[in-house]
This record gives structure tokens, C-alpha cells and sequence, in this order.
């Protein structure tokens, strides 16, 4: 393989503004990031321990491997809403008993572990990861069900976590419920659609309707421990599979169980020992400029990503707004689709296409690094077929099998975010830096726009236009879309897998294709009809 250089001179005025901007982004999301980790706050961290309770990441640390990685997924999920930072649930990749698997762990210290719209997009996204990458799905039950408040918006959705469940058990999907505390109403479904079910006596309660609930419907009276406590599904109904005498105890029956499982990956393993890139993570403090639309030689982020900072570019004097190539990431093949100077041409598009099919005859994962304005506009490059081939490349991208890991690490706006695999497109996980902006376009562009459709809605109807207003409405539009393509709106939203620290893209990126790796890792010959 060839050596990339680097030409990044990490003394200069541009590097060091760079560097300082990225380092404050990164406080202002670590400071976002510590509100989930605080839970409900103080009070309820406190009423939760002196119950006997573990906090959900002390369930999910003790749960885990001694020693193993966990990858938190959507820490900021619900950001920017009315609902708790986090959306009052925890969800990630872990190693038990050797086996990565899924994690979700309601935090019962945020509304008594109730679950919000956002707490429902956020747990299917993580079943989403299991189903993709045939990891078992563990869950960690403390709930009070759904926020009611919230119901019309959760009681549709919120039956695709039961489906979700039924379904990885049907595709040979281990799943597993420990069920700490309540687990009523809808959320009784959790353990009784998984395959594995353990409860702590005299703290687990599974019911579908409390004594309350009960009371009001049918008259009866009853106690929480008669009606769905532990023991009672223990050996009365059976739900309940094992019966742990505490949290611990049900931490540990959870680890034999999965070790049971005998899980073994069916993807082909890593080469082995990595060598670490010739140049350091710390420079990727530095690389984007706080202006996107300056330009960015991409090879300098691939120099600092891959093993050895080896990288055989593919066509490397063809369409250099994409720079492709392949290399080893922790000891695994990858093929590497790279933005650079913003906007994709037809020969960028055309060179995509071709070196997706290429990574699916040999089997290879795609890495996608996402800074792209979009595809080129204008009477020349329509004539000259942009629309054919930017879907050739979209085409390419969507029937591609092999598993895609993308990551946006500057602009990723318009068809631009499709044709480089985004949320839309289903790739197995998707990380941004707190540099990245995503939209339809951007905030100038957007704003241009639509002054034009005014100006001219207003010279068709023969009326003078309003320029004052003109200008009001730009800067409007363009603050509202600049503040909506930011990665804590995006990833709010579900719409990332979580925004990263550029200097740990290496080992999550190394994380996740050990992941992927859990299923057969195979390509496709299969495409739609390409337009030439």
C-alpha cells in the first residue's frame, strides 16, 4: 500500500483557529452530554439509591466485561425538546461473557423511567443495530410504561418495540429482559416477548394494569407482589425464567445467560495487530476550518484513520472531488469514499458508483466521511447528464449489501447526504463531529432561494419589492437553517448515532466494524438499472 503524506502544518494561524473552534464545540456538547449523565437529578439519583436501586449505568458497567468498551448510542437524543436530555434511556454496544451485544437500560431516575416519543425512537434504533448486525439485545426493564401525557404520540409507534423484539427472536436474535423494578402496562410486553426473562425478588413487578388499574376496571383488590411480583411469575405464571435474590444477583444470572448463548460471529475476523497511523489523532483537532466552504484535502483525516496511514487510492487523477481508495482499519478491509472541495461532478459520481460495485465483489465494508455541498447545479452540468449520475451513485449506494459506516465530518447537505450513504440510506452506524452541518442546503443557499421566489412572486404581480424585508428574511432563514443543521439538533433527533470527538473516530469507527462484523459481511451483484 502507498504511504499517505501530510501537508496539515499544525503551526499555522488557520490550524490553531480551527483547533479552538472545534475544542469549544466540543465543551458546549460535553456539557449537553453531562446532562444525561447526571439522570433526573440529584434528588432522584438519591430517592432511586436509598431504594436498594443501581443506577442504569452502574447496571450496564457491572453487566459488562471488566475492562470491555461500551459505545454509548444517542446519548443527546431528545435534545432540544421538552424531555430530559438523553430521553430517559441508555442504549449501546458492550461485550458480555464475550459477546458484543446491544444494551437498553431505562433510567428510572427521569420520570420514573417513562418512555417519551423520543425515548421510543432512540430503543429502536438500537433493535435496529441488533437486527443488522445479529447482535443479541439485552434490556435493562425499570419502567412506569408510557408518559401519558405524551400517548398520542407514543401508543402507534410505541408497538414496534414488541414487533422488534418478536422479530430478532424469529431471526435467531437472542433477547434477553432483566427486569429490575416496574415493567407495567405496555411495557410488560418487553419481557414477555424476550427470550430470556430474569426478576429481582421483591422489587421486580411486571403487570398489565397496576391495583389501581385493577380496582377501576373490575373491583378486585390486590397487592403489587400477588398481582406481578417476581416470585409470583417465578412460580406461578412462568414468566419469569430465573429468580434473582438482588440487582447483582440478576447481573450475574444475565452474564450465564448470554454466555449460553455460545454467540459467535459469522463475519470474517480481524488480520490481526494493527499498526497505528504515522500521524496523530490530536491533529484532527485542527483539520476543518470553521468555514466549510473552505477547502479540505481529505486524505489528511484518511492519513490519521487508517492503519499505518496506508490508503491505495482508486482513480486518483479522475473526479478528485471524491477521493476513494481502500485500506485496514483495526486489521479490517475497508473501502473509503472521501469528500473534497465540497460539490460532486458527474465523473465523482460515476467513480462512486463503480467503486461501491467494486467493494461489493470483494466483500468489503464502505466508509463514507461526509463534506459535500451536493451535486453541481447549472445549465452545463445538466446537459451534461449530473441527474443520471448522481443517481447512478445513489442507485449504487442504496443496493450496496456490504455494511457502510459513515461519518459526517463537515457539510453534508442535499441529494449530496444521500449519495454518501446518510441516515436515510441505512448504514450500519452513523457518527458526525461537531463541525458537521446537514440540510436540503445551505443556510445562504436556502436563503437565496427563497428571496428569489419572492422577488419574482412580487415582480409578477407588478408590485415593488420590499428590500428591508428581503434582508429581514434572509438573515431569518439563514439563522433558523444554520441552527437546525447543527449535530446537537441532528443528533436530538435521532438522525446520527451520536457526535464524536474527532480524535476518537479511529477506535469507534475501529468499534463498530468489529460490530458489523457479528453478521456475514457479504456484497451484492444485484443493482437497479443504471441510466447512461
Amino acid at each position: 500500500m502507498s504511504v499517505l503524506p501530510t501537508r496539515l502544518d499544525t503551526a499555522s494561524p488557520d490550524f490553531a483557529e480551527a483547533r479552538r473552534s472545534m475544542l469549544a464545540a466540543l465543551a458546549e456538547i460535553d456539557a449537553e452530554h453531562a446532562k444525561a449523565l447526571a439522570g433526573g437529578g440529584q434528588r432522584y439519583v438519591e430517592r432511586h439509591r436509598a431504594r436498594g436501586g443501581l443506577l442504569a449505568r452502574e447496571r450496564i458497567e457491572l453487566l459488562l466485561d471488566e475492562g470491555s468498551p461500551f459505545l454509548e448510542l444517542s446519548p443527546l437524543a431528545a435534545w432540544g425538546s421538552d424531555f430530559h436530555v438523553g430521553a430517559s434511556v441508555v442504549t449501546g454496544v458492550g461485550v458480555v461473557s464475550g459477546a458484543e451485544c446491544v444494551l437498553v437500560a431505562n433510567d428510572p431516575t427521569v420520570r420514573g423511567g417513562s418512555s417519551n416519543p423520543w425515548t421510543l425512537r432512540k430503543s429502536a434504533r438500537a433493535a435496529e443495530i441488533a437486527e443488522h448486525n445479529r447482535m443479541p439485545l439485552i434490556s435493562l426493564v425499570e419502567s412506569g410504561g408510557a408518559d401519558l401525557p405524551t400517548q398520542k404520540e407514543i401508543f402507534v409507534p410505541g408497538g414496534r418495540t414488541f414487533r422488534d423484539l418478536t422479530r430478532l427472536s424469529a431471526a435467531g436474535i437472542p433477547t434477553v429482559a432483566l427486569v429490575f423494578g416496574n415493567s407495567t402496562a405496555g411495557g410488560a410486553y418487553i419481557p414477555g416477548m424476550s427470550d430470556h426473562v430474569v426478576m429481582v425478588r421483591g422489587r421486580s413487578k411486571v403487570f398489565l394494569g397496576g391495583p389501581p388499574l385493577v380496582r377501576a376496571a373490575t373491583g378486585e383488590e390486590s397487592d403489587d407482589e400477588s398481582l406481578g411480583g417476581a416470585r409470583m411469575h417465578a412460580e406461578v405464571s412462568g414468566l419469569a425464567d430465573h429468580l434473582a435474590e438482588d440487582e447483582r444477583d440478576a447481573l450475574r444470572i444475565g452474564r450465564r445467560i448470554v454466555a449460553r448463548l455460545r454467540h459467535r460471529k459469522a463475519g470474517p475476523v480481524s488480520r490481526g495487530p494493527a499498526a497505528e497511523p504515522l500521524y496523530p489523532a490530536e491533529d484532527l483537532l485542527g483539520v476543518m476550518p470553521p468555514d466549510l466552504r473552505a477547502p479540505v484535502d481529505p486524505r489528511e483525516i484518511i492519513a490519521r484513520l487508517v492503519d499505518g496511514s496506508e490508503f491505495d487510492e482508486f482513480k486518483p487523477a479522475y473526479g478528485g472531488g471524491l477521493v476513494t481508495g481502500w485500506a485496514d482499519l483495526h486489521g479490517y478491509p475497508v473501502g473509503v469514499l472521501a469528500n473534497a472541495n465540497g460539490v460532486l461532478f458527474s465523473a465523482e459520481a460515476q467513480k462512486a458508483a463503480q467503486f461501491v460495485q467494486l467493494a461489493n465483489r470483494a466483500d468489503t465494508p464502505l466508509v463514507f466521511l461526509h463534506n459535500t455541498t451536493g451535486y453541481m447545479v447549472g445549465r452545463e452540468y445538466e446537459r451534461g447528464g449530473i441527474i443520471k449520475h448522481g443517481s447512478m451513485m445513489i442507485n449504487a449506494v442504496s443496493n450496496s449489501t456490504v455494511p457502510h459506516l459513515s461519518v459526517l465530518v463537515g457539510a453534508s447537505y442535499g441529494a449530496g447526504h444521500y449519495g454518501m450513504c446518510g441516515r436515510a440510506y441505512d448504514p450500519r452506524f452513523l457518527f458526525a463531529w461537531p463541525s458537521a452541518r446537514s440540510a436540503v442546503m445551505g443556510p445562504r443557499q436556502l436563503a437565496e432561494v427563497l428571496s428569489t421566489v419572492s422577488r419574482q412572486a412580487a415582480e409578477r404581480r407588478g408590485q415593488p419589492y420590499d428590500e428591508e424585508g428581503d434582508a429581514a428574511l434572509r438573515e431569518m432563514v439563514e439563522n433558523q437553517i444554520e441552527a437546525e443543521s447543527l449535530p446537537l439538533f441532528l443528533s436530538g433527533r435521532v438522525y446520527d448515532d451520536g457526535v464524536l470527538d474527532p480524535r476518537d473516530t479511529r477506535t469507534v469507527l475501529g468499534l463498530c466494524l468489529s460490530f458489523v462484523h457479528n453478521a456475514p459481511v457479504r456484497g451484492t451483484d444485484r443493482f437497479g438499472v443504471f441510466r447512461m
